[in-house]
């Protein structure tokens, strides 16, 4: 079964790490990558620009309406993905554990739909 996991991080706090300290999380994050491709688990993952990049989407009544910006103010955003395989939610969690942000942020686990 296919799952999402949703990488959630403060992008303040991120910013006010140290360099050393990024680096240091962007090299984890690459062993871990390499796990998962090693193991079969692996479908696609990318890391994403600041939510201040974003563009929300909104049609109403037929029209497009855009705002700058993400969706909503929140304390944690959203900063990248995994698209991985897994046996079931218990393996998806354990591998979601294993992501470095998951020590200051959260990662949310979301089983992808399975069209019959």
């Amino acid at each position: 079964m296919q799952y999402l996991l949703l990488i959630y991080q403060n992008e303040t706090e991120m910013a006010s790490r140290p360099e050393s300290a990024n680096n240091a999380m962007l090299e984890e994050y690459g062993v871990f990558t390499q796990s998962i491709i090693k193991n079969g688990n692996f479908k696609a993952g990318e890391r994403l620009q600041p939510s201040s990049t974003a563009t929300t989407v909104r049609v109403r009544n037929g029209k497009t309406l855009t705002t700058d910006g993400p969706f909503a103010e929140t304390q944690e955003q959203l900063g990248g993905y995994y698209l991985i395989e897994a046996k079931d939610l218990d393996e998806a969690t354990h591998i979601a554990s294993r992501i470095p942000s998951a020590r200051g942020g959260s990662i949310e686990v979301r089983p992808i739909w399975q069209y019959k």
